[in-house]
């Protein structure tokens, strides 16, 4: 097949293109970067540069190709006058003209859990919008919305708390199970479904394993040399308050508390806990690994 991959050589992008590329599909690699295109090449694919905001281009790319993945680039959340909701409603309109246009006929687009909410979930709201763009392309077009949970690498966050203050602060944790996933189980997850036959629309979530925030402390504390590491949760005024004073946009640190508080209540997990996935093979005490390594370069 020939697949197109946007996400450059991100934590989900570059494991699925080395696997699509072992399996013997003709892998395109879109990137921003023009210094990524030897890395790209590397790996056996082909590197496309460009931006998603340019609908040529992307028609450009995704002319010819069996399949794409599709998926929302970071965004600056520091920015005081960003608008992200309205970013993220035109990169999904994007999408969708150059799917159209390029008769693109199977499309795996990364969503998220709380996607299924139209209220609710805070900042996962705009996988809502980008789901609810997609969907209105015509019905012969294939979609895949992979839903993950969150992810691993977003505890990197702590590491600066765990140095200067020797916890993990957030409006969420205790001894409740939660679900977390490893970019690499993500890449597993969606190489199966960007070359699988199928139809219609499709919902599919991903997770690693379902763990609480003291288990998680426990095991990033035995793995940095702190094996007293505490996850301490915080009221949501006060994470929020923490989140804008760095500068970061105002509005959108109120979506990261309301995201947090639905983690908390389990509202996020309503319809991934209807649609349990088969948990992939990376487990929190592999991330630790990962994680004592980044911890002690900083």
């Amino acid at each position: 097949m020939k697949i197109v991959i946007t996400g450059s050589l991100g934590h989900i992008s570059k494991p699925l293109t080395q696997e699509l590329i072992q399996k013997g599909h003709s892998v395109t690699v879109i990137s921003s970067k023009s210094e990524k295109q030897k890395d790209i090449e590397a790996l056996g694919a082909t590197a496309a540069i460009g931006t998603i905001e340019d609908v040529g281009f992307l028609t450009g790319t995704f002319t010819g190709a069996d399949a794409v993945y599709t998926m929302i680039p970071p965004g600056n959340i520091l920015g005081p006058n960003l608008d992200l909701r309205a970013q993220i409603h035109q990169i999904a309109n994007d999408y969708k003209q150059a799917i159209e246009q390029s008769s693109v006929k199977r499309v795996v687009q990364l969503s998220s859990i709380g996607a299924h909410m139209d209220k609710g979930n805070g900042i996962l709201g705009i996988y809502h919008d980008m789901e609810g763009v997609l969907s209105t392309m015509p019905p012969d077009v294939t979609i895949t919305f992979m839903r993950p949970v969150g992810f691993y690498y977003n505890l990197y966050a702590f590491v600066n708390a765990i140095k200067t203050q020797g916890v993990i602060e957030t409006n969420y944790g205790g001894d409740a199970k939660k679900p977390w996933v490893s970019p690499i189980d993500i890449a597993a997850a969606i190489a199966e479904e960007i070359t699988m036959p199928f139809e219609g629309r499709k919902i599919r979530y991903v997770a690693s394993e379902e763990i609480s925030g003291n288990e998680i402390a426990s095991i990033l504390g035995a793995a940095i040399g702190k094996p007293d590491l505490k996850w301490v949760i915080i009221p949501d005024e006060q994470l929020l308050k923490r989140m804008t004073a760095t500068g970061m946009n105002p509005a959108i640190a109120a979506g990261f508390v309301e995201m947090n508080a639905g983690i908390r209540t389990g509202i996020l997990y309503e319809d991934y806990n209807r649609n349990k996935p088969t948990f992939g093979k990376v487990k929190m005490a592999d991330f630790a690994e990962e994680f004592a390594v980044a911890f002690n370069s900083k």
